[in-house]
């Protein structure tokens, strides 16, 4: 182990390129792909424009076309959630109601049609899900599957009722459940008052700027600020608490094209917050979160310029702009586990950092690549990358290492 650190530690200091990249595979569309979701044992599903959906079981050798659902046929399904080989919700972007939830338990040969967007301004730009086993409930028996998640749509003037009088620009946040072997689906009402929008932007680039940490706990990156709010119970009254915390993110923002475009999270750094004991009651701690966290982005009008488009918190509750960074705008990054590497993509160019985001070095095609192989791409996750015109790449396991 120690011996292959060094010789990693070595590539770094003597070159700025690394060989090898990724294996382009055969999607069979044109589409533009926005968002990927891969779950292990070699299922993946991926979405883009023109009602797209895919879907592979066997690690990208075929990606099946997935039927288009019902009325969505110019639709943009800029997120996917999966869940097995059988079941997923895919969400589309786009003003009002063209922003849409829809689910399939069958392995995508149809789709319902379970939520649209309550506010007719609203826009609809990341999503993030889970299953959940039904404890108690009116619709669903104990022990029933359901999917539950959050929403995030860009700033809009939310009415939830006739008597609301909001009149700024807010954030949409807010929780559902989607039946799978029930019947209940359920979006709850806008949470638009969390925080403003003024002058802030949710990207709808690769569906990474949303974590769902946990019920009620929420992650965001808009603008330059990483959201971290939760809602949590004192005890023993279990009164609601909320904690709400605002960390400043250093990239680019100087235009309506720019900022964070996403953010990944290594996921055992995350350190959970302390409750203090105030008038005999545990309080959760309202402190920033630490945890191991990248953020990437810059201005996508402007694909080449390198300036503010990383940042790293190194495990801490900060972040600093990287020391050496990613060749230019980039719209997805995620961290590898097996590799203790993390990789940026974007239109121009695929990067990886071996310093916990300080310092990228550009990730060129080798002598079998194709000699585009390293950009135009949108999405990650792991080992699967998509991007314009149907691209589909997987990660060689040399990848980080030649």
């Amino acid at each position: 182990m120690f011996r292959l650190q060094l010789i990693v530690a070595l590539l770094f200091t003597t070159t700025t390129a690394a060989k090898a990249q990724w294996a382009l595979q055969d999607s069979h569309t044109t589409a533009d792909l926005h968002s990927i979701q891969y779950i292990g044992a070699g299922v993946a599903w991926a979405s883009g424009t023109n009602g797209t959906i895919l879907r592979t079981v066997d690690s990208g050798a075929i990606w099946q076309t997935c039927s288009i659902p019902s009325g969505a046929e110019a639709l943009d399904f800029r997120g996917i959630q999966a869940f097995d080989a059988d079941t997923a919700i895919a969400m589309s972007s786009g003003k009002g109601d063209l922003s849409r939830l829809y689910k399939t338990t069958d392995a995508c040969k149809s789709w319902k049609l379970v939520f649209t967007n309550p506010d007719k301004d609203g826009f609809w730009a990341a999503i993030d899900a889970r299953v959940a086993e039904v404890s108690s409930g009116d619709v669903c028996e104990a022990g029933s599957q359901v999917i539950t998640g959050a929403i995030l749509g860009s700033p809009a003037i939310h009415k939830s009722n006739q008597w609301d009088t909001a009149t700024h620009l807010s954030f949409y946040l807010a929780d559902f459940e989607v039946g799978i072997t029930c019947s209940q689906d359920k979006l709850s009402p806008s949470a638009a008052s969390i925080f403003s929008g003024d002058e802030e932007a949710a990207f709808a680039a690769s569906n990474s700027v949303l974590k769902r940490l946990g019920p009620r706990i929420y992650w965001v990156a808009v603008g330059t600020r990483l959201i971290q709010y939760m809602v949590g119970f004192t005890i023993p009254s279990h009164f609601e608490a909320e904690s709400f915390c605002d960390i400043s993110i250093p990239v680019r923002r100087r235009a309506a094209s720019s900022g964070v475009f996403s953010f990944a999270i290594r996921s055992d750094s995350v350190v959970q917050p302390k409750s203090a004991k105030i008038g005999g009651f545990h309080w959760r701690g309202s402190s920033c979160q630490k945890a191991d966290m990248v953020a990437v982005g810059g201005d996508q009008a402007e694909i080449n310029n390198q300036n503010g488009t990383a940042a790293f918190t190194g495990g801490t509750n900060k972040f600093q702009a990287a020391q050496t960074p990613p060749g230019g705008f980039r719209s997805a990054v995620a961290y590898d586990a097996a590799d203790k590497t993390w990789i940026t993509v974007g239109p121009n160019g695929t990067d990886i950092s071996t310093d916990s985001g300080r310092n990228w070095r550009t990730l060129k095609p080798g002598p079998v690549d194709a000699p585009d192989a390293d950009r135009n791409w949108n999405a990650l996750s792991l080992p699967f990358v998509v991007g314009s015109k149907g691209r589909i790449g997987k990660l060689r396991t040399d990848a980080g290492k030649l």
